[in-house]
């Protein structure tokens, strides 16, 4: 017991400073980027919407659940089937608080090729859109829409505010709603994360054929919710337990991208037969980079598992990762409190 207490603590003072440093991005980005921006930006049906709904996807600090009211709203006011799925595959796949915590956990390469591979499977989802799927799923806007989702992000769209003002909206968001909504399942990949580089053992995973790990990724990636946070320290312990960087890929991509509560809300938008287009599309370019990521690793670059090892099982951390664990270990029990028990509590109260 004693050894993974001292495992999960670890673990958090790798991450923390990495996390809260994206967390103050990410709220930055909301702050300063509001939705209605967005939805001006995507409500013109061109070609064109397809790449920039994914390149503003990449940033947005919005999870696999969250991103469903944010979706659907863009798809209400206009936006094509083909946007609307590029904003809907690469917002999920990556964020600015993923992108730091990737860096800080694994390297600079993996990093860049989690950004590339996220943006290319949100312009393709968008061009299969286009392709096979062009007339358009409207139906009424009137239609009020019941989304219950796992986070619950509460965005009102104001009038034009001070500087001063959007930076402490930033860090409001950043440091109550956000990390909110991240809170339970960022805790149980850091909690996984930590299970994993005590119980499993050394090359455990290099005694498993690559395809057969790729498709176990996959069975257990599409349907199940995880947010990209969470998937991190989850995908660096196993790397140091030898699963290939490839087959790490995957997971970053595959889980945050897919699960059912998003297939069974979006269909009623994009139509079935966009949401398979979805699945396809991730499955099959998140395997091509999964691929190239190994061949890029064992050709060109090198990924330092000693370097990777150290920095999660060494002794001296300084006073900044100190306080940064603590600081993260409270914002994340008062984000499951509060998420998890204050909205039962309001809910049997009405």
């Amino acid at each position: 017991m004693m050894n993974y207490l001292n495992a999960l603590w670890h673990y958090l003072l790798i991450s923390a400073p990495y996390l809260i440093l994206g967390l103050l991005f990410a709220g930055f980005i909301h702050s300063f980027i509001s939705l209605d921006r967005i939805k001006g930006w995507l409500g013109q049906k061109k070609k064109s919407d397809i790449f920039l709904a994914a390149f503003v996807g990449i940033p947005l600090p919005l999870c696999s659940c969250s991103v469903i009211p944010a979706s659907v709203t863009l798809k209400k006011a206009g936006a094509s089937n083909a946007a609307t799925s590029s904003f809907l595959i690469s917002t999920p796949e990556s964020g600015i608080d993923s992108i730091v915590m990737t860096y800080g956990l694994i390297d600079l390469p993996m990093t860049i090729i989690r950004v590339v591979a996220a943006f290319c499977s949100a312009v393709v989802a968008g061009f299969f859109q286009l392709i096979f799927n062009e007339s358009e799923n409207d139906l009424k806007t009137e239609k009020k829409e019941s989304v219950d989702h796992c986070c619950s992000s509460k965005k009102t769209e104001a009038g034009e505010k001070s500087f001063h003002a959007k930076l402490k909206d930033g860090f409001k968001y950043a440091f109550v709603d956000l990390i909110n909504d991240l809170s339970f399942w960022l805790t149980v990949g850091i909690i996984l994360g930590a299970l994993v580089d005590l119980l499993v053992p050394e090359n455990f995973f290099q005694t498993i054929p690559h395809w057969q790990s790729r498709f176990l990724i996959l069975l257990v990636g599409i349907p199940l919710y995880i947010c990209a946070s969470a998937t991190t320290p989850v995908a660096a312990s196993m790397i140091l337990k030898g699963l290939s960087p490839g087959s790490a890929l995957l997971l970053l991509l595959v889980g945050p991208a897919t699960n059912f509560s998003n297939i069974a809300v979006l269909q009623n938008y994009i139509g079935k037969k966009g949401i398979l287009i979805n699945i396809i599309s991730i499955v099959v370019v998140a395997l091509f980079f999964s691929y190239l990521t190994d061949f890029l690793y064992e050709n060109i670059f090198t990924m330092n598992l000693q370097e990777i090892s150290h920095s999660h099982s060494h002794l001296n951390f300084s006073w900044w990762e100190i306080l940064s664990a603590i600081i993260l270990s409270g914002l994340l029990i008062k984000g499951i409190y509060q998420e998890k028990f204050s909205h039962r509590k309001e809910h049997s109260h009405s």
